[in-house]
């Protein structure tokens, strides 16, 4: 029990304390006063709506890819077929027919190119003019500002002698100064160079035209990779080998152009990696002939066709998609790479399903 006067004695105390003291106290009791109501729980939130048919809401995500081919047209003369229209095309996805959604003659494409010069003893008598050749290609294809190339050299073993660049005097210098020597790694010289052809410097929302020329006599014995290892590199890389053939042997002439009589079996590797690409195989026999080799390519690559299309069926992300093209037209033989890999959601690269491998 409290008596009165105790009660009146504690109120006059507070009362005598100093006036800082009092103030002190009265900030506490504040203070005390805010930290209660921030520990008072908030007002629970409306509960959401339940779901229609009370299923769960699930997010989905789907990938569309267009699927962008560049073909070439030619006749059985190898004379460039370029006045044909859209309606003229047919295209097929494991065999099934395809809506084509965008279609241009397209002679202007930004090219990325790699140079890939073979740089063995068993091209060594043939050096000196390839690099000669090598180089009036590049001065008359590349255009200033918009084409890039690189040149990678192979032997023992595959080197970036000079990176991406449009400057002439840069791939010229790289080009001259190589020397032969060594073994031959053909197959991982253009696993890695599709590998740099996707990584390469692009125009922002401009399609390139990407392309791998290849000098060697087909000849492999150190390469780690697999033919088909690096056919399926050049796919991804949505590029097309355009391969020139060093090796002269069983080699004839009929008229003013060298016929090839027989096939090596580095002719035939040079063959298939061009036909699975959508390129092709040169068998130049004299200097003259090489030099029109490379012109053909330039003037190749300037009479194409852009088509796109939305696949039909989706597939599974890393699955190889076949693909044919053809023309309405008798005689004509339509070139473009044979299928494509179905992307993945983050549009990475996703290795393919083990098969029988080549040598």
């Amino acid at each position: 029990m409290t008596l009165p006067f105790a009660r009146t004695y504690n109120q006059f105390a507070v009362y005598k304390l100093p006036f800082a003291i009092r103030c002190l106290a009265a900030a506490a009791l504040v203070c005390f006063a805010s930290a209660a109501s921030a520990q008072t729980p908030p007002a629970p939130a409306p509960a959401a709506p339940p779901s229609p048919q009370g299923q769960s809401q699930t997010k989905i995500t789907t990938v569309t890819s267009l699927v962008h081919l560049v073909a070439v047209v030619t006749d059985r003369h190898h004379k460039f077929i370029t006045n044909l229209e859209q309606k003229d095309f047919r295209i097929l996805e494991d065999g099934q027919p395809q809506e084509i959604t965008f279609f241009n003659r397209e002679s202007d494409l930004p090219l990325r190119i790699g140079m890939l010069l073979d740089t063995s003893n068993s091209i060594r008598e043939r050096l000196r003019f390839e690099q000669d050749a090598a180089v009036d290609f590049l001065n008359d294809t590349l255009r200033r500002n918009k084409d890039m190339a690189f040149l990678m050299t192979f032997d023992n073993e595959p080197e970036v002698i000079q990176d991406f660049t449009g400057d002439l005097s840069l791939l010229t210098t790289a080009i001259q100064k190589q020397r032969a020597g060594g073994g031959t790694a053909l197959r991982d010289a253009i696993y890695q160079a599709s590998q740099k052809l996707i990584t390469a410097p692009l125009p922002a929302g401009v399609d390139v035209r990407r392309v791998l020329v290849v000098i060697s006599d087909g000849d492999d014995n150190l390469s780690d990779h697999t033919r088909s290892d690096a056919i399926e590199m050049v796919q991804r890389a949505e590029a097309s080998i355009y391969a020139i053939s060093t090796n002269t042997d069983w080699l004839a002439l009929e008229g003013d152009k060298p016929h090839k009589m027989h096939e090596t079996s580095g002719d035939q590797v040079l063959e298939q990696f061009a036909n699975d690409t959508g390129g092709r195989v040169f068998f130049p026999y004299r200097i003259d002939d090489l030099a029109q080799s490379f012109q053909d390519i330039g003037n190749e690559l300037r009479s194409q066709y852009l088509i796109a299309y939305h696949p039909a069926r989706p597939g599974s992300s890393g699955e190889f998609r076949p693909i044919h093209v053809e023309v309405d037209r008798n005689g004509l033989v339509v070139r473009t790479r044979k299928g494509y890999f179905a992307a993945t959601p983050s549009g990475g690269l996703v290795k393919s399903p083990g098969g029988p491998s080549s040598p």
